[in-house]
């Protein structure tokens, strides 16, 4: 159990970390071998030149050697901060201007929650010494929770009527906020030029057709259903194959680039490579030559495989993206319902091109019923076991079981400083590993769903990633939590009085979601600064 020592040790290990953090991208974005990393949209708008192929000295391409930028390496976190929001908006979309308004909020929400929090509820809490007297494994800190009032006091108006405070401030925040935020994207799609998307829908789950193909099928039933508006239709390919023949190219393309770079610069030597694995054997080959053949030879077979799939009926799919001459019409047909059997003729808005996730266009439309009861039972089976690693982190929380399972570290956890490093920032790294995972395997599972957007994929990665939060993170811990640090007393006490010394015990666990918060929310979040993972 984590005394107020113990959070504090917590809070300067994240303090420093998260400054190293910052510190470490100041230096890395200064340095021209990590120019594109750092800045992306700029290349983009061609805007920025690689500093690698210009012709200054070999070392100045790679370090910074001007020591006058490493004086005023800070100074992006002002000019950030003091970007006109319409500026910012052109510059990096509107998405990035509303997640740094999501931070302001956040202080408008919590400001003022904290001060009257800290003014107010912590003296009531402090004023009491109900915990000295129930028996309960406790720490100093804990006597700042709600569970150090006693029972029937009239204190507990104060935790009644703040909690009807806090509430009516934050959705009085949230509304405004929010009034803010749709503003804004209704000025941005006001303001935006008009894109093919807004006049496309997918329809899928067209019914075969003995006398028509899947074109004429689609072509006849707009023409006659929707005649003044529709414009033209797009069939949808199974072309799988295709797309991971052209990803392939593209990789081997961005290799032969390198070499032919690499080349140019020095023209005296050609550039070699072994062909076994990761180039560490194998037969010697010119590098340029070698990838020139891998990309001829992927060609021939992208148009032979492109032939293939435009000319074989199979690869066509029961799909299209229609386009109609308004965007009233592509509206009328998204919303309305098109033939007397609701599973056929299904509409929906089409995806903008960059948003598509051309792999699911594939998956035939009765089996994405299956594949979303499959995905919900994995989902239910992960969240259940996933208890394990949280019971496996609340254990490390606590001190006397450590102790008990490993006898002879007791010399050692008995340091000041250790033991509080345990309590206080172990518990919330721990479980921050273990979660590092996760969202690679509910993006997995989002996938397998068979939603045909990425943005609908992230939704769902999003929605199952929070409620996976609130189960696991927050009732697991609590429970679990609360199981190790009660244990003994659920053990030498009447079942009745179980309810009642758990829901003492409850507040108590605030303490580990302060040290994870802190871990999560300050070096977790300037870590992510470094964009060590793309």
């Amino acid at each position: 159990m984590a005394t107020l020592n113990d959070i504090g040790v917590a809070a300067a290990i994240n303090i420093l970390t998260a400054l190293a953090f910052f510190l470490a991208f100041a230096m890395l974005r200064i340095q021209p071998v990590n120019d594109r990393v750092y800045f992306p949209k700029w290349y983009i708008k061609g805007l920025r030149s690689s500093p690698l192929v210009n012709g200054s000295a070999f070392a100045s391409k790679f370090v910074n050697l001007d020591l006058r930028s490493y004086t005023r390496f800070l100074n992006w976190m002002p000019a950030a901060l003091q970007m006109p929001e319409p500026e910012l908006i052109d510059h990096a979309g509107l998405d990035s201007a509303v997640y740094l308004r999501i931070y302001l909020l956040g202080l408008k929400i919590f400001g003022p929650i904290a001060l009257t929090a800290l003014t107010v509820m912590i003296p009531v809490n402090w004023s009491n010494n109900t915990l000295e007297h129930s028996g309960l494994t406790y720490s100093d800190i804990d006597k700042l929770s709600i569970s150090n009032i006693p029972i029937g006091s009239h204190k507990f108006w104060t935790h009644l009527v703040l909690a009807y405070g806090f509430t009516f401030w934050t959705c009085y925040v949230l509304k405004r906020e929010y009034e803010i935020v749709a503003a804004m994207r209704l000025h941005f799609l006001a303001s935006d030029q008009r894109r093919p998307d807004q006049f496309t829908v997918l329809v899928r789950n067209v019914p075969p057709d003995p006398d028509e193909s899947v074109t004429e099928l689609v072509q006849h039933f707009f023409l006659v259903n929707h005649p003044h508006h529709y414009l033209s239709h797009q069939l949808v390919y199974n072309a799988n194959k295709l797309s991971e023949l052209v990803n392939e190219k593209k990789k081997i393309q961005n290799w032969l680039d390198f070499y032919q770079n690499k080349y140019k610069r020095n023209p005296l030597k050609r550039p070699s490579l072994k062909t076994g694995f990761l180039g560490l054997w194998g037969n010697r080959v010119d590098a340029i030559d070698f990838y020139t053949s891998i990309v001829e030879r992927l060609s021939r077979d992208i148009c032979g495989e492109r032939e293939k799939v435009s000319s074989n009926t199979k690869s066509i799919m029961p799909a299209a993206f229609v386009s109609f001459k308004t965007r009233w019409g592509a509206a009328v047909c998204v919303q309305t319902q098109q033939s007397r059997n609701p599973t056929t003729w299904l509409t929906e808005w089409a995806p903008e091109p960059r948003d598509v996730y051309w792999e699911n266009l594939a998956i035939p439309f009765v089996f994405l019923t299956i594949r979303r009861l499959i995905a919900a039972i994995a989902f239910f089976f992960l969240t259940f076991f996933f208890m394990i690693p949280i019971a496996i982190v609340q254990s490390l929380a606590n001190i006397e079981s450590i102790e008990k399972a490993l006898p002879f570290l007791k010399p050692i956890i008995e340091v000041k400083f250790i033991k509080s490093f345990i309590q206080g920032f172990l518990p919330g790294i721990a479980l921050k590993i273990f979660l590092l995972f996760l969202p690679t395997i509910l993006m997995m599972m989002s996938k397998f769903e068979g939603f045909i957007s990425l943005s609908a994929l992230e939704r769902r990665f999003a929605s199952r990633y929070y409620f996976f939060q609130f189960i696991n993170v927050f009732l697991g811990s609590i429970i679990t939590g609360t199981a190790f640090q009660q244990l003994n007393h659920f053990i030498h006490q009447s079942t009745s009085q179980i309810p009642k010394t758990i829901g003492v015990s409850i507040p108590m666990k605030a303490t580990f979601f302060i040290t994870y918060i802190m871990v999560d929310g300050w070096a977790g979040v300037a870590g992510e600064i470094l964009r060590l993972n793309p």
